[in-house]
This record gives C-alpha cells, sequence and structure tokens, in this order.
C-alpha cells in the first residue's frame, strides 16, 4: 500500500535487511545487513538526530530563533541539517580534519556552517572539534545537541532499529554486530534485546587506536591514536555508551574495513562506507565460529557517497599503503605462534608483593607484569624503572603490593590485528598487551617484533 509523508523526517528508519552472499565463506552462519544507508541523507544518525530534535523540541529546549550546533563526522551533522531545514532553524557543525570533502560539503548544502579542527589533539583540548562546539553553543546561546553523551541517542535505537530487527527476522537471530562511535547504535539496539530478548549477543566493533574496547576490558582510558576509518571508534568515554549492554568488543584496522568495504560495493552491489566494513569484518568473524544454522546480523552504517576520493579510490589506498603488493607481515597472533620461548604470558595478582613481582623479572627475563584479577582480567602493569624509583625513594620496600607503583594498563590490542599496529603503542613506550575475550593471551614488546621480522626476512 503507498504511503504519503508529511515531510522527509517521517522517512527515516524501516530500512531493508539484505543477506550476504559473496562474501560469506562456506561453513557459516548466515549474515544479515541492515542498510542504513537508505536513510534519506544516507546514515543510521538520521535515526539518532530527529529523535534527539523531536524530543528537544517537544520539551521546549529548543525554541524558534535558536542555533543548533553539533560536533560530527558528518554524518549526524547531515541527520541535524535535514531536520533543521525543514523545521526552519541555523546550524553551525564543528567537524575533525580527517573527515572527507564530501562531508564538509554536504552539510554546507543544507545551509550550514562549518568549523574545521584537527583530528591529532587530545580529547580534553581546546581545539578538540567537541570542545569547539561546546563553546560556540555557549557564546551563541544555541542548543547543543551533544550526541556523545545524551541519553536520547541510545533511546532512539532501543525505540527504532532494535524493533526493526526483531520484527524482520521473526526473532530468528544469534548475534547482533555493531561499531561503536558515541555508542548509541551499539547500546540502544544491545538494550531492546537484553531487555527482551536476552539470548541476542551483543559484539561491539572498535577501530585500532580508539578508546572502546581497551576501557570495556580494564575500566581505564589507552591513549588513543589516529586511524583512517570514519564514523566509528572515538577519542574521549562517552555517555551514550553503555557497556553493560554488550557482551564482547572486537577490534578491526583501517585496511581490514576498507577492503571489506569495497567487496561489499563490487561483490554485493552494496554502496557502504568504510564503517561497514568494519561491522561487516567482525560479522564474518562471528558468523564463522556459531556456524551454520544461526544468523547474525549487523549494520551499513552509511553510504559510499562520502568515501569516492577516499577508500574507493584505488590511489588513495596505494598512497596510505592499504593496496600494498608486498607481503604483509602479518596478525599479532602470528607473532605470539612464532615465539620460540611462547609460554603463557607472565603476569601477577592483585595481591602479590613486590618481592614476588621481582623474582619473576629475574627468573623470566622480562621486564614488566600485567598484574591481572582471579579471572585473568588485566587490571594494571608493573614495570622495572617503576620498581626500581619506588624502591629507591623509600617509598616502597620488597613486601609492598603490587599496586603500590603500578600503572594502568596501556597498549592493548587484539590478537587479529596487524603488525603495522604494534608500531603505535611502541611509540608511546609500552610494551603490546594481547587480549582475547577478557584474557591476557600474550606480551609483545620491540624486540619481539624485531626477532620475528628478522626471521621471517631469512
Amino acid at each position: 500500500m503507498s504511503k504519503i509523508y508529511d515531510n522527509i523526517l517521517q522517512a527515516v528508519g524501516n530500512t531493508p535487511l539484505v543477506r550476504l552472499n559473496k562474501v560469506v565463506p562456506p561453513g557459516c552462519a548466515e549474515v544479515l545487513v541492515k542498510c542504513e544507508f537508505m536513510n534519506p541523507t544516507g546514515s543510521i544518525k538520521d535515526r539518532m538526530a530527529v529523535h534527539i530534535l523531536n524530543e528537544s523540541e517537544r520539551q521546549g529546549l529548543i525554541k524558534p530563533g535558536m542555533t543548533i550546533v553539533e560536533n560530527t563526522s558528518g554524518n549526524t551533522g547531515q541527520g541535524v541539517a535535514m531536520w533543521a531545514a525543514v523545521r526552519g532553524y541555523k546550524c553551525v557543525f564543528t567537524m575533525p580534519d580527517k573527515m572527507s570533502l564530501e562531508k564538509v560539503n554536504m552539510l554546507k548544502a543544507f545551509g550550514a556552517e562549518v568549523v574545521i579542527t584537527p583530528t591529532d589533539v587530545p580529547g580534553d583540548s581546546p581545539e578538540h572539534y567537541v570542545e569547539t562546539a561546546k563553546r560556540i553553543a555557549r557564546e551563541s546561546r544555541g542548543f547543543y545537541v551533544n550526541q556523545y553523551h545524551n541519553a536520547l541517542n541510545i533511546d532512539a535505537h532501543e525505540l527504532s532499529t532494535g524493533p526493526e530487527i526483531w520484527r524482520d527476522t521473526g526473532g530468528n537471530l544469534d548475534a547482533f554486530v555493531a561499531g561503536a562511535g558515541t555508542g548509541g547504535t551499539v547500546s540502544g539496539t544491545g538494550r531492546f534485546f537484553k531487555k527482551n530478548h536476552p539470548h541476542v549477543r551483543i559484539v561491539g566493533v572498535d577501530p585500532i587506536g580508539s578508546v572502546h574496547y581497551h576501557y570495556f576490558y580494564t575500566k581505564t582510558m589507552p591513549t588513543p591514536h589516529v586511524y583512517k576509518v570514519e564514523g566509528v571508534g572515538e577519542d574521549i568515554l562517552c555517555d551514550a555508551m553503555d557497556y553493560s549492554v554488550v557482551d564482547e568488543f572486537r577490534q578491526v584496522n583501517d585496511k581490514e574495513s576498507f577492503l571489506m568495504a569495497r567487496r561489499l560495493v563490487r561483490e554485493e552491489g552494496l554502496f557502504c562506507g568504510g564503517s561497514s566494513g568494519s561491522n561487516v569484518h567482525v560479522a564474518l568473524q562471528i558468523a564463522r565460529e556459531l556456524g551454520p544454522g544461526k544468523r547474525v546480523v549487523t549494520v551499513l552504517c552509511d553510504s559510499a557517497t562520502r568515501y569516492t576520493t577516499k577508500f574507493l579510490s584505488d590511489a588513495w589506498m596505494k598512497d596510505y599503503g592499504f593496496l600494498d603488493s608486498g607481503p604483509d607481515l602479518g596478525l599479532v597472533e602470528d607473532l605470539l605462534a612464532a615465539k620460540a620461548h611462547h609460554t603463557s604470558p607472565v603476569t601477577a595478582g592483585e595481591d602479590d608483593t613486590l618481592a614476588a613481582i621481582i623474582d619473576k623479572f629475574k627468573q623470566q627475563g622480562v621486564s614488566q607484569v600485567p598484574v591481572v584479577t582471579s579471572a585473568g582480567k588485566p587490571v594494571a602493569i608493573v614495570h622495572e624503572v617503576d620498581v626500581l624509583r619506588g624502591l629507591q625513594s623509600g617509598g616502597v620496600s620488597p613486601a609492598s603490593p603490587a599496586k603500590s607503583v603500578a600503572k594502568p594498563v596501556g597498549g592493548l590490542i587484539y590478537p587479529k590485528a596487524r603488525i603495522e599496529e604494534l608500531y603505535r603503542i611502541f611509540e608511546t613506550d609500552q610494551v603490546a598487551i594481547v587480549v582475547d575475550s577478557e584474557r591476557i593471551v600474550g606480551v609483545v614488546s620491540q624486540i619481539d617484533v624485531i626477532e620475528y621480522l628478522s626471521k621471517k626476512g631469512r
């Protein structure tokens, strides 16, 4: 039956679920993708933008004549700009300089003002795009959308995305996979399933360099690193990310994301962006593990129209080494398997004394020992130099507990990460702690990589 909408805002949502065929290997679970690039402005962010603004206007938080301000990677801005165009409001957006020119121009096409900020600055820097948006909102007395910390972001997906998936699958699904940027999609959809259908496994996807994976497993903040894939991951903690409804997080790198996104376009005819590739890459991992007779659902977050000069361009991919014809260095798990002396990683318990840790340094020939819970979850790390400084200053003794000199865990990485990703960790003078399903499976130092590459090159 045909339906006439009063305006374009009513066309948000109810996107189709499509079965993947060519990119799914034999022996896997069925993988369905929800085509969020078919929303009016071409992304899943339309859901959140329209819901937040409708509710805020209804509550009197947005009044005629106000300017709407938001920090955006582009997609949320377009949803907000669409709403503002229909409702008659002015918009100002802040964006990091890594975002594509297509996204900037799309925002300007709606009549919005765009302020570009540097990408590689700390989350609390006045130059960060979030802090810049807050300042503009204060100075203009405008309405700050605050997508990263707005509970309505989560509500949008609990009220629409989750129920739509359940309805369209007839309740037949085993896992839901989604990337975490602000966290709204995976949190809201996850809440819907945990409240109503808790058997569905919720898997978060995080690009290497983002903070979500590390924080999920350690509840500590890592040092974020710049990565190329857009619209997923974050360098700050977001109140719109509800970790309690997520069963596990998995990491994905730029190359995996872009190569899968290109396959989705060329082999499945799905004109989607790089973060869609991130989601599908992890969804296929889950599908292999679940096997035939099971079903995995994920989302294709946005349209590839934003990326024609980026990952869809062979020249751009080659410039960044994503189409290198030479051999890959391999995965972190390959390095661990090749280590001649690879055994269970040396760790210490939370109640261990420094004397016990010093003995591990001596007996095991290591210079750092991760501190883990009884379940094997990493919570801190003790370095030789910190023990040395503590003993020298007299602030600790061999009988002192490990926590007296322990530092937050840094440099967590997933076994499936590319070896090249280790360099970012080493640049911050850390060893890499390899974590799989909350347990440490290895510790990798620079000398481990040197030995691995020297043997590989023989």
